[in-house]
């Protein structure tokens, strides 16, 4: 599996308190995030059923409609 590199913006604050947090876990704030990441995978996965390869795939890599 490939890794890519994200960059994100957020508040100073935000970013400090994260930072924290991932201390405080003993883990660096990559790693930390990587967790809070596949935790909300997990939840929408358990909620919506599990994401396919299929809708992976780069053709359907566009926004998804909102839930109603």
């Amino acid at each position: 599996m490939a890794v890519k590199s994200v960059s994100i913006r957020m508040e100073e604050e935000m970013l400090h308190k994260l930072s924290f947090v991932a201390d405080y876990e003993g883990r660096s704030l990559n790693s930390h995030i990587l967790v809070l990441i596949r935790e909300n995978i997990r939840q929408f996965e358990e909620r919506n059923g599990e994401i396919t390869k299929a809708e992976l795939s780069p053709e359907n890599n566009v926004k998804p409609g909102r839930k109603m």
